[in-house]
């Protein structure tokens, strides 16, 4: 008789231990091994964060060029963005690729090296009249009230709304080419002085040294 109960013990233990070798020891709950569910294990106990975005960006030309060689002819295309914190800072970059994306990804990467700043008003202008030259394009820039807007079109527009100035006039003379009107309107923003480097250039004082 206790022959025939450890019989049946075994036998009902068997089963057991055959589901926890196939697990691996692992329990069968679906949670870990305190019995609680990880909502992490799914991407393996880490949590990601989107990635901030520093500064807009904005495609102002692609340009498809073509090269002939023995061969044949060899098709690329150029792409000029013009990147900008609407804070002051701003740049523009040029890329080249076979391929859009890629030509736009290359000119992102070159603008983020070739960044600028200017020095905005409290009423979102520039501080004086400026004139920007690049090649045959003349870029012509001057301050306007609060309320007026961007008094500009195209790539001077594109430049200035991402660099933050908000109430400007401007006017393009010679060629409109965009890549030639981006190269003078940065030409112009970087002639733009403050107040108080106009003073320390005239008198070698700053303006709380004028005050006093």
């Amino acid at each position: 008789m206790e022959e025939n109960n450890k019989n049946t013990a075994v036998s009902q233990a068997a089963p057991a231990k055959a589901e926890r070798s196939e697990n691996h020891g692992r329990p069968t709950n679906g949670g870990n091994r305190r019995g609680g569910f990880n909502r992490n294990n799914r991407r393996g106990g880490r949590s990601f964060r989107p990635e901030e975005k520093l500064y807009e960006e904005k495609v102002v030309k692609i340009s498809r060029v073509s090269k002939t060689v023995k061969g044949g002819k060899r098709m690329r295309f150029t792409a000029l963005v013009v990147i900008g914190d609407g804070k002051g800072k701003y740049g523009y970059g040029l890329g080249k690729s076979i391929e859009v994306p890629e030509a736009i990804k290359k000119a992102i990467a070159s603008a983020r090296k070739n960044l600028f700043k200017v020095q905005i008003t409290k009423n979102g202008s520039i501080t004086h009249p400026v004139m920007g030259r690049f090649g045959a394009t003349k870029v012509f820039l001057k301050p306007a009230p609060e309320g007026t807007g961007l008094i500009a079109g195209g790539a001077v527009r594109a430049i200035l709304e991402l660099a933050g100035v908000k109430n400007v006039y401007s006017k393009i003379y010679g060629s409109r080419t965009q890549t030639t009107a981006v190269k003078a309107t940065v030409d112009g923003l970087t002639q733009l002085k403050t107040y108080d480097e106009i003073l320390t250039k005239r008198y070698g004082k700053t303006l709380g040294e004028a005050k006093k």
